[in-house]
């Protein structure tokens, strides 16, 4: 008989115990109220079915007030007991921050075990109720001195349960309202500006990978906007209409895998790596789909397609290092951001791990740094591409220039030339080419040596240059000969801008070294183009003639052709 009394008082200490742990009071006591951190109870078994009355009688689990009970709930009860131990009577204000997020939410309020009070908020018709403020539903009461306030909140769930209880003074109240959500509305307005800044790229440039990045942007700043109470807070939105854009969770991951495909080319260069992100695309787009029929039910399953996601993008990107993609180490770095945050966040969601900043803010905070890293990529993919670009330039006016006197050569000059000739055929304009030839130009080399010839050459073509205007075109034609084209200009402006470079090059001295002065002389001949009738090749041979006629008559002179 001592051992079973023993042992019942152990049983009574034991559900003493727990029973202290499962219906914990907090006290108001004390000038200032700003409770963020206690004690609640909640239930979750048959809550759906149960009542007012009846769950007044059920056992509530010890939780924190804000407590994510994950996905597969339809409705909790929580239990909140807040004692006054104060002489003097504390009129106070529950707030519910999360309300924004539930389909719909009632409050019970009891003292002494009698219902004193008691609010119901469909969030279909919220905007207008009048405890509603910014996403937040604030109940307003009072806690008499030396006595106890009971509050029963039923909250009815779409998919993921979030809760969350704080109890203010009037002060810290409106402090509350007023500063929530800032630090989300700072990280929006992040992502905001960087899909203006990529539409802007997307009209200057035209590369899909910028708009398919622009779109995962909205999705997210969607979504963060949403999640966050960000929606609630500007626009006062809530209830159904809202809660379908959750959908936003899927079209995130869409425009991820889709930039994938875009920015590192996988289509064209990694086909193994392409066809996996098509087939995890395949299967989010699926779920889309379905969320436009029945979106509660693929939003119990969206964490485990995120963590698919993560997976396949990950060995993905790890396969692209492996083969030597020069951007994928970048997208790495920001990816392991996503993959980190996320997965803190559906542990979050799940009620896995304990709340915290980091956790609650898992996704935002995930999104957001991983977007900063696909900025990166992109400023960095369109340096690498204006590099290639300067390249390619380079080796174009390489391949259309004489590398000695940096005019165009022959070849670049004939089929720039004929275009130019066309045009000035269509606008009916004259067109005029010179044909320059440096004279006794083999003595200079045999007198002075090939350097000091070549000195001239470039020095004559300075001239050239530097008498010509931009519409101009200069070549060397070979050895000593020049060919100019001179758009606009009939055969007697075309005869005064080589007689400008006639006098030019006789008054020119050319210091070829070691004290040697160098004076030359050039011969010049004429030809306008018939631009109707005429081929630049043609007209460059009348030029040509009309030069050996002016070499004939003594060099150091023009002439035209007939």
């Amino acid at each position: 008989m001592p051992k079973l009394s023993l042992y019942l008082v152990l049983v009574a200490i034991w559900l003493a115990c727990n029973l202290a742990q499962a219906a914990p009071v907090v006290d108001v006591a004390g000038d200032d109220v700003e409770l963020t951190d206690f004690q609640v109870g909640y239930f979750a078994g048959d809550a759906r079915l149960l009542d007012y009355e009846a769950v007044r009688e059920q056992t509530f689990e010890a939780s924190g007030n804000i407590a994510p009970v994950g996905t597969g709930l339809q409705a909790t009860w929580y239990r909140i007991a807040l004692h006054n131990s104060d002489t003097d009577d504390k009129h106070l204000y529950l707030h519910l921050p999360q309300a924004y997020q539930i389909r719909s939410i009632e409050v019970f309020e009891e003292r002494a075990d009698k219902l004193i009070g008691q609010t119901y908020v469909d969030l279909n018709e919220a905007s207008n109720h009048p405890l509603m403020h910014l996403g937040t539903v604030i109940y307003p009461f009072s806690v008499p001195a030396g006595e106890t306030t009971v509050f029963y909140v039923y909250s009815q769930l779409y998919s993921h349960h979030y809760f969350a209880a704080e109890v203010f003074d009037l002060k810290h109240s409106r402090e509350a309202v007023t500063r929530g959500g800032l630090d989300i509305a700072v990280l929006a307005g992040m992502l905001l500006a960087l899909v203006f800044y990529n539409c802007l790229l997307f009209l200057a440039s035209r590369k899909q990978e910028n708009i398919l990045y622009s779109l995962y942007l909205v999705s997210g700043l969607i979504w963060i906007s949403l999640s966050y109470g960000l929606i609630a807070r500007v626009f006062n939105a809530y209830g159904d209409s809202v809660f379908i854009l959750n959908l936003s969770g899927f079209t995130i991951l869409i425009f991820l895998l889709l930039f994938m495909m875009a920015i590192f080319e996988t289509r064209r260069f990694y086909p193994t790596e392409h066809r996996f992100l098509q087939g995890m695309l395949a299967v989010i787009v699926a779920g889309f789909c379905y969320g436009l029929i029945d979106i509660i039910a693929v939003l119990e399953v969206i964490s485990s397609l995120v963590a698919l996601t993560m997976v396949v993008t990950s060995l993905v990107s790890v396969s692209l290092l492996l083969k030597g993609n020069p951007l994928i180490k970048f997208f790495l770095i920001g990816h392991l951001f996503f993959v980190l945050f996320n997965g803190l966040a559906m542990m979050y969601y799940k009620g896995i791990i304990e709340p915290n900043y980091f956790n609650s803010h898992g996704v935002v905070l995930g999104i957001v740094l991983e977007a900063l890293m696909l900025a990166f990529i992109i400023s960095y993919r369109i340096r690498v591409l204006e590099k290639i670009r300067s390249q390619q330039a380079e080796l174009k006016r390489q391949a259309a220039t004489d590398p000695l006197t940096a005019v165009f050569n022959r070849r670049y000059f004939m089929v720039e030339g004929e275009q130019m000739v066309r045009q000035a055929a269509s606008k009916g304009e004259p067109t005029s080419v010179i044909a320059v030839d440096i004279d006794h130009f083999k003595t200079v080399n045999d007198t002075y040596g090939h350097q000091a010839g070549d000195r001239v050459l470039i020095n004559v073509a300075e001239i050239f240059r530097r008498i010509s205007r931009d519409q101009d075109l200069i070549s060397r034609f070979g050895g000593e000969e020049f060919m100019i084209l001179l758009p606009g200009a009939d055969t007697s402006e075309a005869q005064d801008y080589a007689e400008r470079i006639r006098r030019s090059v006789e008054q020119h001295v050319t210091e070829a070294g070691n004290g040697v002065s160098v004076l030359v002389t050039v011969s010049a001949g004429i030809a306008e183009i018939k631009t109707a009738s005429e081929s630049l090749e043609k007209a460059l041979n009348r030029a040509d003639s009309a030069l050996y006629e002016a070499k004939a008559a003594g060099r150091n002179q023009v002439r035209c052709a007939p």
